[in-house]
């Protein structure tokens, strides 16, 4: 099985702050890195796991779509698409302030430049990941929403929606909702896409949404809690799949490495409970770490789960 990720790849300005500045305020950074982020952060959380990952998005020629591909090889991920000429990848700054959370505001590339010859139909066996990012974008939406229906009804499709879902417009959204074989989300997303502050209800009223369209003819949800782990939607029931108590220090890529980590799961046979909390693990492991890709290995997320 492979996944076939069409998100999008930027790189991550990272600035470690002790509090975000007041408007028009000032503040010093104790750290900076610079390192590839976005729909990367996923695929090297499921490809360092042993799931055999293509990007299929759209990457820049200039010094950061340079970044990007370096990256991308590193984690033995492959690409699909010649480098767009003339236009570099997108970039993301991201503040991480002393409780770990993390503020962001994008600069879009390369990343938002897909077009409808730019996409293929994946294979039965492949795993598809859409991202609510890439909705966001004229170019990508119109591409994306296009191809959904000639997608063969036997390829899951994975989409998290992200922070700014309330964003997408309903004209997009609902069909893909109605496609996603599997839904992942934080409470807050939930929250934004349901109007319920109660991650359950919200979870049920994701589950109601979708699939409606998908083979499984079932929505199936993930509504990730935090420390708490996540709520794991399927077959109408939901159920709470616990997490683990770590000491976060940079909360930046938690969810990517809770998908990336879902996904490998699933596509190596794993009960959806049994992956959920393969996912928790992972992401438990990402928070301790700075950094956006900090998906564990392999190794390193058994010798996690034996642990505990």
């Amino acid at each position: 099985m492979r996944l076939v990720h069409l998100g999008n790849v930027v790189v991550d300005l990272v600035l470690t702050v002790g509090d975000l500045p007041a408007r028009g305020g000032d503040v010093i950074a104790s750290s900076t890195t610079t390192s590839p982020g976005g729909g990367f952060n996923v695929m090297a959380a499921a490809a360092r796991l042993g799931l055999t990952t293509l990007y299929a998005g759209a990457l820049g020629t200039g010094p950061f779509g340079d970044r990007a591909r370096a990256a991308l090889l590193a984690e033995g991920i492959d690409w699909l698409l010649p480098a767009r000429t003339g236009l570099d990848t997108g970039f993301v700054v991201t503040l991480v302030d002393s409780s770990g959370e993390r503020t962001f505001v994008t600069s879009p590339g390369a990343e938002a430049t897909l077009r409808s010859t730019d996409l293929f139909q994946p294979g039965l066996d492949d795993l598809v990941y859409l991202s609510g990012y890439s909705l966001l974008h004229d170019a990508n939406r119109d591409a994306l929403i296009r191809w959904l229906p000639t997608i063969p009804a036997g390829v899951q499709v994975f989409f998290d929606p992200g922070p700014l879902v309330a964003d997408i417009p309903s004209t997009t959204l609902e069909p893909v909702l109605a496609r996603a074989d599997w839904l992942s989300c934080n409470s807050t997303e939930a929250q934004a896409m349901t109007g319920s502050n109660d991650p359950t209800e919200a979870a049920r009223a994701l589950m109601a949404r979708a699939g409606r369209s998908s083979e499984l003819g079932a929505g199936r949800v993930l509504v990730r809690v935090g420390r708490a782990g996540c709520l794991l939607g399927v077959q109408g029931e939901v159920v709470s799949v616990a997490g683990f108590a770590v000491e976060a220090v940079d909360l930046n890529g938690a969810g990517d490495a809770h998908s990336g980590a879902f996904l490998a799961g699933i596509a190596e046979g794993k009960e959806p409970a049994e992956a959920a909390r393969w996912a928790n693990a992972a992401a438990a492991l990402a928070v301790t770490r700075r950094g956006p890709a900090t998906g564990p290995s392999r190794a390193g997320l058994e010798g996690f789960l034996r642990a505990h």
